[in-house]
């Protein structure tokens, strides 16, 4: 081993020493390919040579075996950004994934910012956790911001940044589930009953602003996601077939109406091909033709993109926006005295419960939904088909009594 043992900050004039001054080592640890010269290792704080002669003889296993990683002293701030190019140019991240994944990392840049990413230990990162939960996030939300951590620290053991990865041992907090949590956590997500559906449409039809009627329909007769309603083009509509092919979904976090983005479904199985019925079809056609009239009235300002549920004076032609759908249907709910906390995607819930109303199968209607598993399409469902089976029951009883 070429190197050498020995106590910078010893201030003793004689050969043994008496003062508490700490033992360090350096050692060779290859050669600088820039320079050709040698590379040294230095490490302190040892409080005697044995500990520094362990440790010295634990980095020339490791430079033996080729597995020494020269730790660097980048910061977590720094090394987050190199991370976020690599994920976000990849190639195969969808944009809306990529803002989320920043959203996630910004909690953690208020906590470990400024520490060196090398210095960054299980107890440290842990604690961050802790503060997180502390700070009210939603385990949901501390689920994907551990996911960010484990994504950058993983990617600094691969570039040689760090040793080990302080997240491989730690765990998301989570408070202990009361009596009273379980029995609320058994509460059925809202939706809208049959006859409140009706009510709803019949409200959007004539008491409903330009399009709501059309859009409505749309989500509680398809099960369509918002985006996938807003993405929706004329060609996706097979009017002889009574198909509707689900290929994209659109992205406009902003909710500026211009500056919009199609991406892919949210997952393979989002693509998917929806039956309709003849009257939704019906209801398709007159729209078709009303939009080709605004397309004249506009036709040299007209953002003729091909979309259905499209804007129709200001910024003609450019796809609605979901927040406008929300707001739109929080105005129709208080008009007919509904819920007015339900959203446009709780017709897609109300669209399960009439499917499973109508004897579908599970299975039948995770595929026109576009799931693969989804734990509230299930819960609703079961509240359903448990409700059926319950008047099956009574029907039996009733029946029994009947016999003389």
């Amino acid at each position: 081993m070429k190197g050498h043992f020995y106590k910078p900050h010893c201030k003793c004039t004689t050969k043994k020493c008496k003062c508490s001054a700490t033992w360090s080592y350096m050692i060779d640890v290859g050669i600088n390919p820039a320079t050709g010269k040698r590379k040294q290792k230095k490490k302190g704080s040892f409080v005697t040579k044995a500990e520094a002669e362990l440790h010295a003889a634990n980095l020339l296993i490791e430079l033996k075996q080729g597995t020494y990683v020269e730790e660097k002293e980048t910061t977590f701030g720094e090394f987050s950004e190199i991370w976020l190019r690599i994920y976000a140019g990849a190639g195969n991240v969808k944009i809306s994934t990529v803002d989320t994944r920043k959203r996630e990392l910004n909690r953690l840049l208020k906590h470990l910012k400024f520490y060196k990413i090398k210095d960054i230990t299980l107890n440290i990162y842990q604690d961050t956790l802790f503060d997180l939960k502390d700070s009210g996030y939603e385990h949901n939300t501390m689920i994907g911001t551990h996911r960010v951590a484990k994504l950058i620290f993983k990617k600094a053991i691969e570039m040689n940044v760090i040793k080990k990865d302080p997240t491989e041992f730690s765990y998301i907090p989570k408070d202990q589930k009361t009596v009273e949590d379980l029995e609320s956590s058994d509460e059925v997500v809202k939706y809208l009953e049959k006859e409140e559906l009706k009510l709803f449409l019949d409200t959007a039809e004539f008491k409903g602003l330009e399009r709501d009627y059309i859009t409505f329909t749309m989500l509680s007769y398809t099960g369509m996601r918002v985006g996938e309603l807003c993405a929706l083009k004329w060609k996706d509509i097979d009017f002889e077939n009574h198909e509707i092919s689900i290929t994209k979904t659109l992205y406009n976090p902003k909710n500026k109406i211009t500056d919009y983005t199609l991406l892919t479904p949210k997952t393979q199985t989002s693509r998917r091909k929806i039956s309709v019925t003849p009257e939704v079809i019906d209801l398709l056609l007159i729209h078709k033709k009303e939009q080709n009239e605004i397309k004249m009235r506009f036709r040299t300002t007209y953002h003729d993109k091909d979309f259905v549920i499209a804007k129709a004076v200001r910024n003609p032609g450019y796809p609605e926006t979901g927040m406008n759908i929300t707001w739109r249907m929080e105005r129709l709910l208080k008009i007919c005295g509904l819920d007015d906390n339900l959203t446009p995607h709780s017709l897609r819930h109300t669209h399960t419960s009439l499917l499973a109303e109508a004897d579908a199968e599970l299975h039948e209607i995770m595929d026109r939904l576009g799931h693969r598993d989804d734990s509230t399409t299930k819960s609703v469902y079961l509240h359903v088909t448990q409700t059926r089976k319950k008047d099956t029951s009574a029907k039996f009883s009733a029946l029994m009594k009947s016999i003389k």
